[in-house]
């Protein structure tokens, strides 16, 4: 597989590169990653997203370089990033009769195999570490800049290395990240460090909201829309939100709703081990990672906690 995208690599000059909706760290990092590989190649290269690249990743070399309209332009190949379904690319990559080639590359667990090349680990700690493999089984250097995306992509998809998709590869790939000379404390510092202050006051009013069930297994918050406006946030501010009722001591699984509209509703899953909450978002038309997932929801948020809580409750035979 790694060599089927080497030689997509070498034989084509005009590349796509895209990425799931509301991108996190490893959509970022590895989108930006290996645009940065493509150019030192000689490449044209253009990366799209259908939601902006957060404001918190602007330290990333290419970051300026991204866009959110798809150019009117035929492309030879499209890769497209950690996207798990090929709709979360967004409606206009859907539709598109440009793309040329697709390559999926993915670390989801049940990815859609959509790809005239699919290139799949859900072993992989992220995406970032999958682009790593290929530049090195191309037999090529990482760059610093390069290096600065993989690093990136490799920390936030491993919570800093706390999750347990922080395999001795991961440790390996940002060990090597470091010798190119980039700085751990500088990148940490931008990602952790340097938080707005309506993040901050989003964040106090999402915890007012926490809710655990009787049982202690699990815990929710929630943002809405009249928070937003309250504090001037926006939903980029809340990536995170979902973790601190998991770090609840004898909470297995938490759960983020964030309001989308008027009776809809983002729920984001995590696990500390014992749910597989990629099957539970399933059951909502979702996936993600058996820690890690999401789906949407749609109904009244008493009705849609209700069933999310329903669910939960029957995922840990309660």
């Amino acid at each position: 597989m790694l060599n089927e995208i080497i030689r997509a690599i070498r034989s084509h000059h005009h590349f796509l590169i895209t990425t799931h909706e509301g991108p996190d760290g490893d959509a970022v990092g590895s989108s930006l990653a290996l645009a940065s590989y493509l150019r030192l190649l000689g490449k044209d290269v253009t990366v799209y997203s259908c939601d902006s690249f957060p404001e918190l990743y602007r330290f990333l070399p290419g970051f300026d370089s991204a866009v959110t309209e798809l150019p009117d332009k035929a492309f030879d190949v499209c890769f497209v990033l950690d996207v798990g379904e090929f709709k979360r690319a967004g409606r206009e990559i859907g539709r598109s009769q440009r793309l040329g080639r697709v390559i999926n590359i993915d670390h989801h667990k049940g990815c859609d195999r959509f790809g005239a090349i699919n290139l799949i680990d859900p072993q992989a700690s992220a995406t970032g570490a999958l682009i790593y493999r290929i530049i090195k089984a191309a037999g090529d250097a990482v760059d610093y800049e390069t290096a600065l995306s993989i690093y990136t992509a490799v920390i936030t998809d491993t919570g800093s290395f706390r999750y347990s998709n922080a395999d001795p590869e991961a440790f390996a790939i940002a060990g090597e990240m470091i010798a190119t000379g980039i700085n751990a404390w500088d990148i940490s510092e931008k990602l952790y460090e340097s938080q707005p202050r309506q993040r901050l006051e989003l964040l106090a009013q999402a915890l007012s909201t926490l809710t655990i069930s009787p049982c202690g297994a699990y815990a929710s918050v929630t943002v809405t829309l009249e928070m937003y406006a309250r504090t001037g946030g926006c939903p980029e501010l809340t990536d995170g939100f979902v973790n601190y009722p998991r770090s609840i001591q004898g909470v297995e699984v938490s759960v983020f709703f964030r309001e989308l509209e008027p009776d809809k509703y983002k729920v984001g899953f995590r696990s500390k081990g014992k749910v597989d909450v990629s099957e539970l978002a399933a059951a909502f038309g979702g996936g993600g990672h058996h820690n890690a997932a999401g789906c949407t929801v749609a109904g009244a948020y008493a009705d849609v906690t209700s069933r999310v809580f329903d669910h939960l409750s029957r995922a840990l035979k309660l």
